[in-house]
C-alpha cells in the first residue's frame, strides 16, 4: 500500500490550522504521514499544532530555530518524508476527503508518470468553497515549459524517488519556492491533470503569495525560469538567445512573450490531444 507523505511548512498560521488538521484526518485513504516544520512562529502556531496532533503518531512535527524562510523549511520538510509520493499543504488551506484516494489511483493506473497535478477551490477567509480557480490547465510538457504563464498551482504531488534524482528545493528561495520544484520534477516524466478541485485554497490578506510582495515573487520566479533555462542547456527561446547571466526579470519574461499568443497556445492543444 502506498505511503503518502504531506508535507506542511508552517509561518505562523496557527488560527487556520485546524481546518487544514481536520481535512487531514478525514482523508479516505489510509496509509498517509504529515510532516509539519515550523519556522520559528510567532503565533501560537506550536501550541495550536501540538494540542491538536497530540499522541497521534501519523503527524511529525519539528522546528528551525529561527526563521529561515520559506525554501529551507519546505526543504527540510522532505528530509523527515518517508512516504513514495509527496506534496505540499499549506496549513492556511485544506485538502477534499478524497484527494490522497484520487491521486493514488493516478500513480497506480499509470505508473510512468513522476507527478500529478488537480484544480483548486478559491475559497474565503473562512474556507467557504467560491469557485474553481481557472488559470489550472492541462499542460504540454516539455523542455521549453516553464509554466509561465502559471497553468497550475495547487495540488502538485510526485515521486519521491524522482525528487532525489534533482538538485532538491532551493533553500535559499523565500518565494517561487514551488514554481522551482514543479520544473525540476517536470523534467524527468510525463505529469497527470487531475480534472477536479482536490485542494481548497483560502483568500486571506495574512497569506505569503497574497501580499504586497508580489514584485519580488515575481523577480524570483524569473530568476527561477533562468536557472531552469540553464540547467536544461537552452540556448535560444524563439530564436532569442537566453543570456548568460540574470540580469532583470523583464528579459526573462520576453523570452516567453510568444508563450500566450493564440497559435502557440492552439498548437500546444493538439499536440495534448494527440499525446505527443
Amino acid at each position: 500500500m502506498i505511503k503518502f507523505s504531506i508535507l506542511i511548512a508552517n509561518y505562523n498560521n496557527g488560527k487556520y490550522f485546524k481546518d487544514c488538521y481536520n481535512s487531514l484526518i478525514s482523508q479516505t485513504y489510509e496509509n498517509w504521514e504529515v510532516i509539519i516544520v515550523d519556522d520559528a512562529s510567532t503565533d501560537n502556531s506550536i501550541k495550536t499544532i501540538k494540542s491538536l496532533i497530540k499522541d497521534d503518531s501519523r503527524f511529525r512535527l519539528y522546528s528551525n530555530s529561527k526563521n529561515q524562510g520559506c525554501g529551507f523549511t519546505k526543504r527540510e520538510c522532505m528530509k523527515y518524508a518517508e512516504g513514495e509520493l509527496c506534496a505540499y499543504l499549506d496549513p492556511d488551506d485544506a485538502l477534499y476527503p478524497e484527494a490522497l484516494e484520487k491521486t493514488i489511483r493516478e500513480f497506480v493506473n499509470d505508473d510512468k508518470i513522476v507527478a500529478a497535478y488537480s484544480q483548486m477551490m478559491l475559497c474565503n477567509h473562512d474556507l467557504t468553497a467560491d469557485k474553481v480557480f481557472a488559470g489550472t490547465k492541462q499542460i504540454y510538457n516539455n523542455r521549453y515549459f516553464f509554466n509561465c504563464p502559471t497553468q497550475f498551482a495547487h495540488f502538485f504531488i510526485f515521486k519521491k524517488e524522482i525528487y532525489l534524482k534533482t538538485s532538491g528545493i532551493n533553500p535559499k528561495l523565500k518565494s517561487a519556492v514551488d514554481q522551482d520544484l514543479y520544473l525540476k520534477i517536470l523534467e524527468y516524466g510525463e505529469v497527470k491533470y487531475i480534472r477536479e478541485p482536490l485542494y481548497l485554497y483560502r483568500l486571506h490578506s495574512n497569506g505569503i503569495s497574497q501580499q504586497g510582495s508580489k514584485k519580488s515573487a515575481k523577480e524570483s520566479f524569473a530568476k527561477v525560469i533562468h536557472d531552469t533555462m540553464k540547467r536544461r542547456g537552452i540556448k535560444k527561446i524563439n530564436n532569442q538567445d537566453v543570456p548568460e547571466t540574470y540580469t532583470n526579470s523583464r528579459e526573462i519574461y520576453e523570452l516567453l512573450d510568444y508563450q500566450t499568443n493564440k497559435v502557440h497556445r492552439l498548437i500546444n492543444k493538439i499536440k495534448i490531444s494527440l499525446n505527443l
